[in-house]
């Protein structure tokens, strides 16, 4: 069985809490449904032993089931080291190729010839070719080149602290939620070091009362351990002596020189000014203060005006563009403030901040990440400072928690039960229907159809009924079985969802979705969808420049094999969706896609489009039904899918 596709499977089962199809698996792992049914069976025997099974449904796919949370936990930290881990074969997946031909670029001191790394992999020079595109593409993204000399081979190049931050994203494998560094695999130092490194900045920060986060603080650690590494392969970084000087007066200088001076007695290697001062840099970025602890007033205190006038630009800006309804949140507020002074020291000295919780956020909060986007452009057009996805990631977070409270802020739907069954079971019917619907309805009474002439029914949203109802209502009525089922259950939900739904109905054309397309790149997957949209006068010339101004920024692939690519600013005549299938997935950026969505809100919108965003949130969520629509060859069975699942 080959070890990286075993990875790719139980990673696939992991992120998924509903069952995922071999089909899925396969267009995701580039294999075929009968290899994933193998690869199956043989890691099911595995977990076996380790507290997991892998259950099989007829007709959904596979679900991965745990029955022992410490033993199964003990296993996955051991494949961190042991035969699962990725860094002990080789890599057989596109993304995993990548990465081992990025490390393998950021690790060399030489010149490293293709043919080698084509025997290494054991692919074509073709296939590597491919690969390659890619790894520049990435490089470039970080501010680095590959060079290319005749006879001598690749070799990367470029500045020093951008080197070190791709060797921190790519070099150092570890599990990022893991804060026991013992439990890390390094290609950088051994995990004994950086747990006494790690010791050495606590101990520092506790005396001069400095509060990091987990994640801050771990980056902080294996910065200092690519420096311990550079520094004795003699490559150092540069600073002008100006803004080493203002490093110098500020109080972080000193304790960074502290933590470096035990280090340098552990490690044995000597740190110049310039290489404090970059300790310095990551005190400043990434010291926290404690929100709850800290008023308004305080605040604003505490930041200057350029900064605050900047925070209202960024609201007002997500407000124009996304609609949100969040501008006036004064909790977004107070965090956003307290966010950019960070943000702007750490760009100010060339910082980048890694944030392991990317992919996640990107997947799962979308539109939140979008605002994010949104936020980063404004940031460059004021201070030129042009943040990367990782600050932009942190940035959503913000913008998901003003979403979640203005979602539990919302009134739920207000319902009638009609019950001919008597008070027991009506009893029960209310008891099922509040336990699954808390949050989201709210149950006015329950009574009996004769009863239903004289019902408050202008005062109720829907009615729920265990018998059908032959005369029409001023509201809809949704029928359910006395003891309700899983399939009554999805019905109300449905119902609830319905508006949320409709909107692929509302911004769909049908002369704007291409299914079952051979595309090969998402440029010319973008370049398709935009020349459709400028033919039928949704859009101008300058739409596909400004979709791929905004990928530029941050690939919109969120997993699941979707992508929802999208203008930098909004610029259509109306609100439209276009969409392509593919018949094989493409590589976008570092994912696979086969779904592609190409939004494309009004200019001066006003419409309320929390609904699309919603949808398409929900979307994400279901692998079954992207691979539905995938699969779909009619625009009936398409739209079928798209409105009903």
């Amino acid at each position: 069985m080959s070890q990286p596709r075993t990875i790719g499977i139980l990673k696939e089962l992991l992120a998924h809490k509903e069952p995922i199809t071999s089909e899925y698996l396969a267009k995701i792992l580039n294999v075929t449904s009968r290899t994933i049914r193998n690869d199956m069976k043989q890691l099911d025997q595995l977990l076996k032993d380790h507290g997991a099974t892998i259950e099989s449904h007829r007709g959904t796919g596979y679900i991965l089931t745990i029955q022992d949370e410490t033993k199964f936990r003990k296993f996955l930290s051991e494949t961190t080291d042991g035969p699962l881990h990725s860094n002990h074969v080789i890599p057989s997946f596109p993304e995993d190729r990548i990465h081992y031909i990025i490390r393998k670029l950021l690790l060399a001191q030489d010149y490293i010839k293709l043919e080698q790394l084509a025997e290494e992999l054991y692919v074509s020079r073709t296939t590597l070719q491919l690969d390659f595109k890619n790894v520049k593409d990435i490089f470039h993204s970080h501010g680095l080149t590959i060079e290319v000399k005749p006879n001598y081979g690749i070799k990367a190049v470029g500045p020093e602290m951008k080197r070190r931050f791709l060797m921190s994203k790519y070099v150092c494998r570890r599990n990022e939620y893991d804060v026991d560094l013992l439990n890390w695999t390094s290609n950088i130092l051994p995990s004994k070091d950086l747990k006494a490194i790690q010791e050495i900045i606590l101990k520092q920060l506790e005396e001069k009362n400095i509060f990091m986060s987990d994640i801050a603080l771990n980056n902080l650690v294996i910065h200092i351990a690519i420096a311990c590494t550079r520094i004795r392969s003699h490559h150092y970084v540069s600073m002008e002596e100006k803004d080493l000087n203002e490093l110098k007066r500020q109080p972080e200088y000193q304790t960074a020189k502290e933590i470096v001076r035990d280090i340098e007695n552990y490690l044995h290697v000597r740190f110049s000014d310039v290489e404090i001062g970059y300790v310095t840099i990551h005190l400043m970025g990434n010291r926290l203060i404690n929100e709850e602890k800290i008023d308004e007033n305080e605040v604003m205190a505490f930041i200057d005006e350029n900064v605050q006038q900047l925070t209202k630009e960024i609201l007002s800006e997500i407000e124009a563009q996304l609609g949100l309804g969040i501008r006036h949140d004064k909790k977004l507020e107070l965090g956003l403030l307290l966010h950019l002074k960070p943000v702007i020291n750490r760009y100010r000295f060339g910082m980048n901040l890694r944030n392991p919780m990317l992919e996640e956020i990107k997947t799962n909060y979308p539109i939140a990440y979008e605002a994010g986007v949104i936020a980063g452009t404004v940031i460059q057009k004021n201070i030129g400072i042009q943040i990367n996805d990782h600050e932009i990631g942190y940035l959503a977070l913000h913008f998901g928690a003003a979403l979640a409270r203005k979602k539990m802020k919302q009134p739920r739907k207000k319902c009638l039960i009609v019950c001919a069954s008597g008070v027991g079971s009506a009893h029960l019917l209310r008891c099922k229907l509040e336990e699954h619907f808390h949050s989201k309805i709210e149950i006015v009474d329950t009574i009996n159809y004769y009863n239903l002439k004289n019902a408050p029914l202008d005062q109720v949203d829907f009615v729920i009924s265990t018998i059908p109802i032959q005369e029409k209502l001023e509201v809809p009525v949704v029928e359910v079985k006395t003891i309700v089922s899983q399939h009554d259950l999805q019905k109300i939900d449905m119902h609830l969802t319905t508006k949320e739904k409709h909107v692929f109905k509302q911004y769909t054309r049908k002369d704007l979705i291409f299914l079952q397309q051979s595309f090969q790149t998402k440029e010319e997957v973008i370049s398709h969808l935009s020349h459709a949209l400028m033919d039928k006068g949704y859009v101008t010339d300058t739409f596909f420049d400004s979709v791929m101004e905004r990928e530029h920024l941050a690939p919109t692939s969120f997993g699941n094999l979707v992508a929802i690519p999208h203008p930098l600013v909004p610029q259509s005549k109306e609100t439209i969706l276009a969409i392509c299938t593919l018949k094989k997935p493409i590589l976008w950026q570092d994912k696979n896609v086969q779904f592609i969505c190409l939004l494309s809100i009004k200019e001066k919108n006003n419409d309320d489009l929390k609904d699309m965003y919603k949808a398409l949130t929900d979307l994400l969520d279901h692998p079954y039904t992207v691979e539905r629509l995938i699969s779909a060859e009619t625009h009936e069975d398409f739209m079928k899918i798209l409105l009903t699942e």
